[in-house]
C-alpha cells in the first residue's frame, strides 16, 4: 500500500510539472476554498435609517427598507424574501408604524404595496372580497404564514384600526394572494375580545381576541394554527396567553390551553404526553413544524409552573392533541450552555430568550438568532447567538455566547469568519432555497455599539 501511494504521489508531481509548463492537456487548478460565514449583504450599518422606497412594483439597487423592529417576513414559492410592516422608520426618517410591503430577490429589494409612512389607516374593504385598494394598517408584532397555493396570511398585532383614530392590539386575519390584500376574519377595530364556544367545536362567531407576539403553524391539511400573544381573553381581561386555535380557512376553533390571560405552565412529566399538559402563557416564543406535522414551541417571556413571569426556554411539541414537555426547564430566567462552538451536544442550551428570530431549513432543523435573553453569564440583554436544532441537539453555530455585542460588519457583500451582527432582538428571518440563513433589522446595535432600530440584511452560509 504504501509503494502504491508513494507512486500516486509521483503521478501527481508529474502531472503539475506538465500543467505548470502548459503541457499535458487543462490546468486542474481548483477554485478557491468557499468563505462560510457571515455577510453583510444589504442596509445600512449605522441605525435609525429611512426607508429608500423607489418606484412602487420596481426593483433597484439603491431600494432599501427603512430600520424597523417586530416585522413579518415569509418566503415564496419562487424564493423571494418578503418583509412587512413593524415599527420603524418611513421614508421621511418618521418613526411610527409601517404597513409597507417589500420584496428581495437575492439582489435587490422591490417596494410592493403599503404606504411610504408611517401610521397608516387600514383599508378593510368588504369582508372576503380581494381588492387592490385593501391593504392591512400600520402594525408591528403580527403572526403570519404561507399556504400551499403561495398565500400569505397575517393575523393581529398592534397598530392601526380601520378608523385610524386608535392603536391598540388587533384581531384581524388578511390574506395576501400576491396582487391584494383580502379582508378574512376578525374585526376592524382594536381591542377585541375573544369569543371561544365550545373546546375543539368551530363555530362561524368564533374568534381569537386581539393580541400581538403570538406565534402559528400550518397543518398539511391547510389549517391554520395560533398560539399565545399578549392580549385579550374571552373576560376581555389584557395579558399573556396560552390558548390554542385552529383556523379552517373559514371558522375558528379554540383547541387547548385556557380561555383566561397569565396561566401557569403544566408541565408534567417531562417527554410524556398528557391532556392535562399546557405551555404557559407567553408572548413572542419561536414555533415551527416538523416533518411528522407536529408542532413545536420553544421559550418566550411568560409564565413558568411557579406562576413567574420571565423569560422562558422551554421546548414543547404538541401531536395535534397533547402537548409534551420535551426539555429545557419549567422555571424562567436561564442562562444558556454553549458548549464548544460549532460541536453539538445534549448539555448544550439557548438561555432563556424572546423576539428571537427563527427559521427551519429543508433537512427540519430550527435556526435561532439572538432575542432578548440571558447569555452564558446569566445576563439579562440583547444577544447574537446562531443556534441550530436538529431535533435532539443543539449546536452553538456562530455569535457571541455573552450579550451586548456591536455589528462586526467588514466588506459589504464579502463573507467572513469574523464577521457578525450585532445583538438584537425582533428581527426577522427567512432560509433561502440553497439553505442559506436571512437576517434583517430588529432593534440592536449596531457597528459602533449604538443600540436602536436596524436595517441590515445579513447572510449566513452554514
Amino acid at each position: 500500500m504504501k509503494s502504491l501511494t508513494r507512486a500516486a504521489g509521483i503521478v501527481s508531481s508529474i502531472g503539475l510539472v506538465l500543467s505548470l509548463l502548459g503541457c499535458g492537456g487543462p490546468s486542474k487548478t481548483q477554485p478557491p476554498p468557499q468563505v462560510r460565514g457571515w455577510s453583510w449583504v444589504g442596509g445600512a450599518n449605522a441605525a435609525n435609517q429611512s426607508g429608500v422606497y423607489g418606484t412602487q412594483g420596481t426593483a433597484s439597487s439603491s431600494n432599501a427598507p427603512g430600520a424597523r423592529e417586530v416585522a413579518v417576513s415569509w418566503t415564496d414559492s419562487s424564493g423571494n424574501l418578503w418583509l412587512f410592516g413593524g415599527g420603524g422608520y418611513d421614508a421621511a426618517g418618521t418613526l411610527g408604524f409601517l404597513n409597507d410591503l417589500w420584496s428581495f430577490d437575492g439582489s435587490n429589494w422591490t417596494w410592493v404595496k403599503g404606504a411610504t409612512a408611517v401610521n397608516q389607516a387600514g383599508v378593510y374593504g368588504t369582508q372576503g372580497t380581494a381588492a387592490t385598494t385593501n391593504v392591512p394598517g400600520a402594525r408591528e408584532g403580527s403572526t403570519s404564514w404561507t399556504d400551499a397555493g403561495g398565500n400569505l396570511w397575517l393575523f393581529g398585532g398592534y397598530g392601526l384600526e380601520a378608523s385610524g383614530h386608535s392603536v391598540g392590539h388587533l384581531n384581524d386575519l388578511w390574506k395576501f394572494d400576491g396582487s391584494n390584500w383580502t379582508w378574512v376574519s376578525g374585526a376592524d377595530t382594536v381591542q377585541q375580545t375573544g369569543v371561544y364556544g365550545t373546546q375543539g367545536i368551530a363555530d362561524p362567531s368564533n374568534v381569537p381576541g386581539s393580541r400581538d407576539g403570538a406565534v402559528g403553524w400550518k397543518d398539511s391539511s391547510g389549517n391554520i394554527w395560533l398560539f399565545g400573544g399578549d392580549g385579550l381573553d374571552a373576560a376581555g381581561t389584557f395579558g399573556e396567553l396560552n390558548d390554542l386555535w385552529k383556523f379552517d380557512g373559514s371558522q375558528w376553533a379554540w383547541i387547548n390551553g385556557s380561555n383566561l390571560v397569565n396561566q401557569p405552565g403544566l408541565y408534567g412529566t417531562q417527554g410524556m404526553a398528557s391532556p392535562g399538559n399546557a405551555p404557559g402563557a407567553r408572548w413572542f416564543p419561536v414555533s415551527w413544524t416538523d416533518g411528522s406535522g407536529h408542532f413545536w414551541l420553544l421559550a418566550g417571556v411568560g409564565f413558568d409552573s411557579a406562576a413567574t413571569l420571565g423569560d422562558l426556554n422551554d421546548l414543547w411539541e404538541f401531536d395535534g392533541s397533547n402537548w409534551v414537555w420535551v426539555s429545557g426547564a419549567n422555571v424562567a430566567s436561564q442562562a444558556g450552555v454553549y458548549g464548544t462552538r460549532g460541536t453539538s451536544s445534549s448539555s448544550n442550551w439557548p438561555g432563556s430568550r424572546w423576539e428571537a428570530s427563527f427559521r427551519t431549513d429543508r433537512s427540519g432543523n430550527l435556526w435561532l438568532f439572538g432575542g432578548l435573553g440571558f447569555d452564558s453569564a446569566g445576563t439579562e440583554a440583547d444577544l447574537n447567538d446562531l443556534w441550530k436544532f436538529d431535533g435532539q441537539k443543539w449546536t452553538w453555530v456562530s455569535g457571541a455566547n455573552t450579550a451586548k455585542q456591536a455589528g462586526v460588519y467588514g466588506t459589504k457583500g464579502t463573507a467572513s469568519q469574523s464577521n457578525v451582527p450585532g445583538a438584537r432582538r425582533s428581527s426577522v428571518s427567512w432560509i433561502d432555497k440553497s439553505g442559506n440563513v436571512w437576517v434583517f433589522g430588529g432593534l440592536g446595535y449596531d457597528s459602533t455599539g449604538n443600540i436602536s432600530e436596524l436595517n441590515d440584511l445579513w447572510r449566513f452560509q452554514p
